[in-house]
């Protein structure tokens, strides 16, 4: 049997009907995969590379746990609770028995180990110095982030830039194709030169596909530091020719090298562990109190003890971890600055080269781009108005387009030195205190005596 509905009942249903299909629709809109076609910017990129990273998230888990590890190293050790049974006889009438003998006693103790709050704090202040290091390795990573992701950003741009330039000419030498063509078709020309232009075209051709891969292979870097993005498009390049490192005061600018900075951060972790070893050398002191139960007709014990550990051989024992530890930071100051001197003259053959290629980019600007392009128009005129060869327009682009190519290339090459010296220091400049060992345990610790 049919179910009659009424007119009413019947529009009552149509507003969810409508509203059924609206969230259907939003439903299957929001499940469409986001496509970003927003342009991306050199700083843009390094912003979303900064937030990315899961290098920058480990950093602040690694200065977490020495925090936390710095707390622990400063309280006192654990007590420790002592239940025993002694003096239960093996043999005769009374063998294991618990209550019998007048000697077997029930024991209950509690012992605790008091190391001193100087010895405490030098513990402690190991891990503080870890928290700084961890702190200078964050800055260390985020201006290796920064120098790899603006690295990968200028090679897609200016692959980016060849690629535009290729296809430019190749619409170009398509055109002198037809050119050829028509020529031929009106008596005017040799058949040879419609293959030759031809063949310029399908070299151009070769050279996009090539391009293109290194593009695409660019792009594929640059998402490996930014994230996913499609249909990627790069613009607003930075102006490479200024760079805001101290060119004057190089040295004093290598100082603030992070390498150099993680070095220093280094050193002062190993000295706080020979202050921590020193400390060592004081022995801790465990006091003990036990209380033992007898039998009813026996009277119940109270002992008291104290153990201390006899350093009696410190001269091969104590002071050779000493020592170990004022050589391991001796090794570190070494190392630091050997690698100052390499990381100065590192910075100053980048310096020098990308001046040079500033140089270079001006005369390609100036004189070498005009002056090809020239070359190529001349040739054309020279074609069209009937006194000049097809090869020699040919000839002529291609002079052009090596020419813009190295351009490119070379405007590549100083945009990588230029991101090097760019981001060469750390950002933030304050945390040059690593190096005095100045880092506040009074706001890491408290101490409980």
């Amino acid at each position: 049997m049919l179910k009659r509905y009424s007119s009413q009942q019947r529009r009552i249903h149509w507003p969810y009907f409508i509203a059924l299909l609206v969230t259907s629709f939003a439903s299957a809109v929001m499940a469409q995969p986001h496509v970003s076609s927003e342009p991306l910017s050199l700083e843009k990129a390094l912003h979303l590379a900064e937030h990315h990273s899961q290098a920058l998230l480990a950093q602040d888990a690694s200065a977490q746990a020495s925090r936390e590890l710095a707390i622990e190293a400063a309280q006192l050790p654990d007590p420790e609770l002592q239940l025993s049974i002694d003096n239960v006889p093996a043999n005769g009438s009374m063998a294991y028995s618990l209550t019998e003998d007048f000697m077997t006693m029930r024991s209950i103790g509690l012992s605790q180990t008091f190391t001193g709050k100087d010895k405490r704090r030098a513990r402690a202040n190991v891990f503080e110095q870890e928290v700084g290091k961890a702190q200078i390795a964050k800055a260390l990573t985020l201006v290796e982030l920064r120098q790899k992701t603006a690295a990968a950003w200028f090679d897609a741009y200016y692959l980016q830039q060849m690629l535009a330039l290729l296809r430019r000419q190749k619409d170009e030498a398509t055109l002198q194709v037809k050119a050829a063509e028509a020529a031929y078709r009106g008596g005017k020309g040799p058949q040879s030169d419609i293959f030759l232009a031809r063949t310029t075209v399908a070299e151009i051709k070769d050279r996009i596909h090539k391009t293109q891969a290194g593009f695409d292979n660019a792009i594929t870097t640059l998402a490996r530091w930014v994230g996913e993005t499609d249909n990627l498009r790069l613009v607003s390049a930075p102006d490479i020719s200024q760079t805001k490192l101290d060119t004057q005061h190089l040295a004093h600018e290598i100082s603030e090298h992070p390498d150099i900075a993680v070095m220093m951060a280094e050193e002062v972790v190993a000295k706080a562990k020979a202050k921590a070893a020193r400390q060592e050398k004081q022995a801790d002191w465990t006091w003990s109190l036990r209380y033992s139960e007898r039998g009813s007709d026996f009277s119940d014990m109270i002992s008291l003890g104290v153990s201390i550990p006899l350093q009696w051989n410190q001269e091969n024992r104590q002071d050779r971890v000493v020592a170990a530890k004022l050589a391991k930071a001796e090794q570190i100051r070494a190392e630091r600055e050997e690698m100052t001197r390499q990381h100065l003259a590192e910075t100053e053959r980048w310096l020098t080269s990308w001046q040079s290629n500033l140089l270079r980019l001006a005369d390609y600007e100036k004189a070498l781009v005009p002056l090809a392009s020239q070359r190529t128009e001349a040739a054309l005129a020279e074609y069209r108005g009937g006194v000049g060869e097809l090869v020699a327009v040919l000839d002529a682009r291609k002079m052009e387009i090596a020419t813009r190519i190295e351009q490119l290339r070379i405007e590549m090459e100083t945009a990588a030195l230029w991101a090097a010296l760019e981001y060469l220091t750390l950002p933030d400049r304050s945390q040059r205190h690593i190096e005095a060992g100045l880092m506040p345990s009074s706001q890491l610790l408290e101490f409980k005596e």
